[in-house]
C-alpha cells in the first residue's frame, strides 16, 4: 500500500475538507504521535495489561473489595457514577423531541453519543467486576428474579442501552451513506425518546432504591426514603452537565469537526442549560434537607461523617446551583461551564459517598481500592474518551450531513 487515508471514509460525504488529505503511512504515524495520544496510549496498555491479569488471575488480583466490602471502583465509578452522567442522551432528547424546544436541536446528536457511550462502558465495567462476566444475562432470563431490584435495573440498562444505539444509528447511517435505513430510524425517533424517558426514569431512580436494601450498613445521613428521588435528579442535572462541559472540550478541541451553526449555538445552549441545572440543583438540596429533617440526624453532622455531608451538599449542590443561576443571568459562559465540572465532581463525589465511603460505616478497618483498580478504570475511561473522539471526528455529530443540511428532524 503506498498510500494510506487519514481517516477511514475520508471521502464520504460530511467529513472535513482536511480529514481528506491522502498520507504516507510515516506521516499518518506521526501525526498520530502527539503527547495527549502518547500518554492515552501508556495509560490504555498498563488498564489492558491489568485487566488481562484480571481475567487470568482472578478478581482478587486486581482489587481490595471482600465480602464486606463488596463494591469497589469498577462499579462506584464506572456504574453508579457512570450512569447517573450518561443521562445526557435522555435529558436532551425529552427537552428537543419531546418539548420541541428547537434551539437545542445542535447538540442533541451529541448528548445521545455521550448517553449510549456512557451506558455501553458502564456495561463493561460491570463485566469486569463480574467473578463470572458471561452468567450476566442469568438473572435477566433464567432465575427471572422479578422482586429484586437488581434486576429491575439490569433489564432497564439493557433495554435503554439498546434504545440509546437505535437513537445514535442515523448518524452511523449518514455516515456509511444508507439513507434509506437512516429514513426509517428517523421515524422511530418520538417514540424511542418517550420509550428511554419511561426505562431511564425508572432505573436512575432505582439505582438508589438498591440501596434501601441496607438501612443498617449505610450511614444514616445518606441513608434516605427520598434516595430514588435523589438519585434521579441528580442524574438530570449530571446529565447536563456532562453535555455542557463536553460541548466546551469539543469546541476547544475539536472544532475542526463542528459545523458553524454548532460553534456558533453552543454559548447561548450553555446559558440556558446553566439555568435548568440550577432549577434542578436548588430542588435536589430542598429535597436533602428534607430528608435529612426526616430522619432527625441533625446531631450527627457534628461528627466526621457529618462535616464531610456537609462538603458534599453544601459545596457540591448549594454553591453549583448559585452558581450556575448567577452565570445564567449574568451570561458569563465560562462560570456556568467551570460550575458543569464541579458538578460532574459532585454527582461522581455523592455516589462514591452512597456506595463506597457510607457503606459500611461501622467497620473497624477499610481499605477503599487498589491501585490496580484504579489504574483499570483509568484506562478504561481513556479508551471511552479515544471511541467518543474517533466517532466524532468521522461521523456528522457536531456539524450537519451536506445531504440533510435543510432537514429539520
Amino acid at each position: 500500500m503506498s498510500e494510506y487515508t487519514k481517516q477511514i471514509g475520508a471521502a464520504r460525504k460530511g467529513v472535513p475538507e482536511e480529514a481528506t488529505q491522502e498520507l504516507t503511512m510515516p506521516q499518518y504515524l506521526k501525526k498520530l504521535a502527539t503527547p495527549f495520544n502518547i500518554v492515552a496510549g501508556i495509560i490504555v496498555l498498563v488498564g489492558l495489561g491489568l485487566i488481562v491479569v484480571r481475567y487470568t488471575m482472578g478478581l482478587g488480583a486486581v482489587t481490595s473489595a471482600s465480602q464486606d466490602q463488596p463494591w469497589g471502583l469498577f462499579l462506584n465509578i464506572g456504574l453508579f457514577s457512570g450512569v447517573p452522567l450518561s443521562a445526557s442522551g435522555f435529558v436532551l432528547g425529552t427537552v428537543v423531541f419531546i418539548f420541541g424546544l428547537k434551539h437545542y436541536e445542535p447538540v442533541v446528536k451529541n448528548a445521545v453519543l455521550l448517553g449510549f457511550l456512557g451506558y455501553l462502558f458502564a456495561v463493561i465495567f460491570l463485566l469486569i467486576d463480574l467473578g463470572r462476566p458471561w452468567r450476566l444475562p442469568y438473572p435477566m432470563a433464567v432465575s427471572f428474579g422479578t422482586t429484586s431490584v437488581l434486576f429491575l435495573v439490569a433489564w432497564h440498562v439493557a433495554l435503554y442501552l439498546s434504545c440509546q444505539f437505535l437513537e445514535f444509528v442515523p448518524s452511523l447511517f449518514e455516515w456509511a451513506g444508507w439513507k434509506v435505513l437512516r429514513r426509517w430510524t428517523i421515524k422511530l425517533t418520538i417514540g424511542l425518546t418517550i420509550f428511554g424517558i419511561m426505562l431511564s426514569t425508572l432505573h436512575q431512580s432505582a439505582l438508589g432504591a438498591l440501596f434501601l436494601l441496607a438501612p443498617g450498613k449505610l450511614h444514616p445521613l445518606w441513608y434516605t426514603p427520598y434516595l430514588p428521588v435523589l438519585f434521579l435528579n441528580s442524574a438530570i442535572a449530571g446529565g447536563l452537565c456532562l453535555v455542557i462541559f463536553v460541548t466546551y472540550l469539543t469546541r476547544r478541541f475539536l472544532k475542526e469537526q463542528a459545523d458553524a451553526e454548532y460553534l456558533a449555538s453552543i454559548d447561548k445552549i450553555t446559558l440556558g442549560l446553566g439555568k435548568g441545572v440550577s432549577l434542578v440543583l436548588i430542588t435536589y438540596f430542598a429535597v436533602k434537607i428534607i430528608a435529612l429533617a426526616h430522619g432527625n440526624h441533625w446531631s450527627l453532622l457534628n461528627t466526621t461523617y457529618g462535616y464531610w455531608y456537609l462538603v458534599e451538599i453544601l459545596g457540591f449542590v448549594l454553591l453549583p446551583g448559585i452558581l450556575f443561576a448567577l452565570g445564567s443571568r449574568s451570561k458569563n459562559v465560562g462560570l456556568v461551564q467551570f460550575t458543569a465540572l464541579l458538578t460532574i465532581i459532585g454527582v461522581v463525589i455523592n455516589r462514591i459517598n452512597v456506595s463506597l465511603i457510607a457503606l459500611n460505616w461501622q467497620l473497624p478497618e477499610r481499605e477503599f481500592f487498589d491501585l490496580r483498580e484504579f489504574l483499570i478504570v483509568i484506562g478504561v475511561i481513556t479508551i471511552e474518551v479515544l471511541v467518543y473522539r474517533w466517532i466524532v471526528s468521522h461521523m456528522p455529530i457536531l456539524r450537519r450531513h451536506p445531504d440533510y443540511e435543510n432537514e429539520h428532524e
